[in-house]
């Protein structure tokens, strides 16, 4: 169990995604109004409706375990303060998935700041090592998926696994629809040379 109350490494496989859960049962709504009116009871039972699906999206955004569970809670900190916002437009799932993606987001600009700022010493090391291939044909593609170039991979999330457009990933983004496409390319292709 973790600061958060739950155990990443069973929620993740068993979490399938936000964009599946769009079609959530319709009592939902009744809990996201008391959320809505400040009911912590409400929120909580919310909390632990999603936090699996929000966790696996951050995991499959990030490629680090860790790092995913900060966002995720980063992500419910940020759902409680805006709950008010959301209006009903589209299912709660739909709405929290934004607002993870929103919040992996953000965090990778500010990172992207921070290291602009920091001297890299050498950057060799920084290189992503080499996928370990082993002789089992038990293929590890969650971790072939963590070792993909950041923008393709959250291309590939996004598109292959979440199910978005490519309108929809560049708007997510801030990068243009070609660049999407261009990305989600460049993964499967990597993603083929190390899988086979």
């Amino acid at each position: 169990m973790t600061a958060i109350g739950f155990s990443p490494l069973a929620l993740i496989h068993a979490s399938g995604t936000l964009r599946a859960a769009d079609a959530a049962a319709p009592e939902v709504e009744p809990v996201v109004r008391a959320a809505q009116s400040g009911d912590l009871a409400a929120f909580g039972r919310l909390y632990r409706e999603h936090v699996g699906r929000v966790y696996a999206l951050c995991v499959r955004l990030s490629a680090d375990r860790v790092f995913a569970e900060q966002l995720t809670q980063d992500t419910f900190v940020r759902a409680w303060e805006r709950i008010a916002t959301y209006r009903g437009e589209s299912s709660f799932a739909a709405w929290l998935r934004r607002l993870t993606i929103n919040v992996v987001m953000a965090e990778r600009r500010v990172a992207s700041r921070r290291s602009r700022r920091v001297a890299l010493a050498d950057d060799e090391t920084l290189a992503a090592a080499p996928l370990d291939r082993t002789d089992d044909t038990d293929i590890d593609l969650e971790r072939a998926i963590a070792r993909l170039p950041e923008g393709a991979r959250t291309v590939f999330v996004l598109h292959a696994i979440e199910g978005y457009h490519h309108d929809e990933i560049a708007e997510l983004t801030g990068i243009a629809e070609g660049t999407s496409r261009a990305h989600l390319y460049r993964a499967r292709e990597i993603l083929k040379k190390e899988l086979t």
